[in-house]
Formats: C-alpha cells, structure tokens, sequence
C-alpha cells in the first residue's frame, strides 16, 4: 500500500478525482494492457473503465517488454515509455508495472480490485496458461466490458507506416537523420534522394498549374463579365448607330435634293436669258434683211 500511496502521489491523483466522498472506500478497477504508441482508442477505452461505477480508482497494469515480446512481438516503444504515457493519461489513478500476462488471484488480493475491465473479445493466452487471459476474472463475475474504438489502433499505425515506409524516410531524411540512423543503404539513399527532388519539383509544378488555372479562371470571368456588359448594350449601341446613320442619310438626301433644285433653277434661269438674247439678235436681223431688200426694189426701179 505504500507504493500505492506514493504512486498517486507522484501521478497528482487522490481519491477525489474519483468522486467519491470522504471516507467512502473507492472502487478499484483494474485495466491492463501494452498501450505501445499511446492513442486515443486507449485513452478512451480507459475513461470507459474509470466512468464504469460513480466512485471509480483506476489502476492500469502494462507489461514489461521482454514479457510483450515473448508473447506478443516487438514494440516501437520500450516499456519505461509505455509507462510514462500511462502517467498522462488524465483517467489514470495509478500504473502498476511488470503487469502479469494473466490475472490470477493472488494478484487481484494484492492489489485489491474489485473489477477488472477490459473488451469483451477472448484473447489468447499465448502463455499457454488457458484458453483466454480473462478466463479466470470472468469466471468470479469480476469482468466488466468496454468498447473498442473502430479504425485505430498501434497495428493500424504501424501498418500505415509501412505502407508509406518510403516517404516517412525520406520524411525523416529532409529532417536531418542520416542513412545509419534509419537504416538505410547508400544506394537507397540516393535513390529516395532523388525520388525527393522529384516530388518536390512535382509539386512546385502543381502549385504553379495551380496558379495559371486560376489566372484563367480569372480572365474568363472577367471577360465573360466585359462579354455580358457588351451584351446589354449592344441592342443600344446599334439602335443609336442606325438612329444616327438614318438621321444623316436624311439630311444628306435633303442637301442633294435642294442642291439639284438650285442646279434646275439655275439652269432654267439661264435658258429664259437666251432666248430673250436670241429674239433680239433674230429681230434685228429680220429688220435688216427687209431693209436691204427695200434698197435692192429702189435700185432696180432706179435702174430701169
């Protein structure tokens, strides 16, 4: 108990965070677990645990790494930073280390818990110990179920890694680490090098494709709006250019017009003043045709 103590003291957690009140012994939950790359499905399958009852001290029990790599596999975290994780964890009361594979019950009267929770799916005892690690809690009516959270989980990490395993060292490359450092040969250091320039250039090639699209865009609209305006007021600008080209040609006819009648009275004008000339000049002749016939008859009678 004195271990328990000091353990909630260093995690800041005493036994109202539990909501119980003063005096009234808590009720110890027990979730257990490897919690490798601490995510939120984690986190939220022990906030189940800890809401399960209304005054709730949550212990968390996470095993070692050579325990979880015997029987389960290699983990990206080593087990000193799997527990620390679990001390952050806000639904935490308490992290008990070097957890068992398998509940027994000399463990659970040690540490004096009432309920154990976990999912309800069977998970092989790969100890070898029993077909279900929670086969025996779940036998004393101890067990107490809660959910899953689909789509994650330190598997579906990993494997996301996996599948990008190439851009995540190239990633880590750009950021300073060296081939030893990842683990990479010299060959394929170049190579992802290579394969990063190239995307690098790809994707300044896109930016700007980006750019002209929208400059494009742009125009066309701008020239869609112009076309629109011209549009509008073409039906004006054409009615106003006939009105004008009408009201010319008019005035132009109207010119011509008064310009050929003052041509025809000019002319007619002139006619009248010929003839009067030409009646004269065929008068005055006339006159003297009969006036030297007047002198022919006297000379002839003269004559005679």
């Amino acid at each position: 108990m004195e271990d328990q103590k000091h353990s909630v003291h260093e995690n800041g957690n005493h036994n109202d965070k539990s909501g119980g009140n003063e005096g009234e012994r808590p009720v110890r939950v027990y979730a257990d677990g490897i919690y490798d790359l601490f995510h939120f499905g984690h986190a939220r399958a022990l906030e189940q645990a800890k809401k399960l009852l209304p005054n709730t001290y949550l212990l968390v029990g996470c095993c070692n790494d050579e325990l979880t790599h015997k029987f389960k596999g290699k983990t990206v975290m080593n087990e000193k930073e799997r527990y620390e994780s679990l001390r952050h964890c806000r639904w935490v009361d308490e992290v008990i280390p070097d957890a068992p594979w398998v509940i027994t019950k000399e463990f659970l009267d040690k540490h004096q818990i009432d309920y154990v929770a976990h999912d309800s799916l069977p998970y092989a005892d790969a100890s070898g110990a029993g077909k279900d690690v929670y086969e025996f809690v779940k036998s004393i009516g101890k067990f107490k179920e809660t959910k899953r959270t689909d789509g994650i989980s330190t598997s579906d990490i990993i494997m996301r890694i996996l599948k990008d395993y190439n851009q995540y060292v190239m990633r880590n490359l750009a950021r300073g680490y060296t081939r030893n450092d990842l683990g990479v040969s010299y060959v394929k250091e170049k190579r992802l090098r290579v394969n990063m320039g190239l995307k690098k250039l790809q994707e300044r090639v896109k930016k700007q494709q980006e750019k002209v699209g929208e400059k494009i865009q742009i125009v066309a609209k701008t020239a869609k709006i112009h076309r629109n305006e011209w549009v509008d007021n073409a039906d004006r600008l054409v009615a106003g250019f006939l009105e004008m080209f009408e009201e010319g040609c008019h005035k132009m006819g109207t010119a011509i017009k008064d310009r050929i009648q003052e041509q025809l009275k000019g002319q007619q004008l002139k006619g009248l003043i010929y003839d009067e000339e030409f009646d004269v000049e065929f008068y005055d002749s006339e006159k003297e045709e009969e006036e030297e016939e007047e002198e022919e008859e006297e000379y002839y009678d003269n004559y005679e």
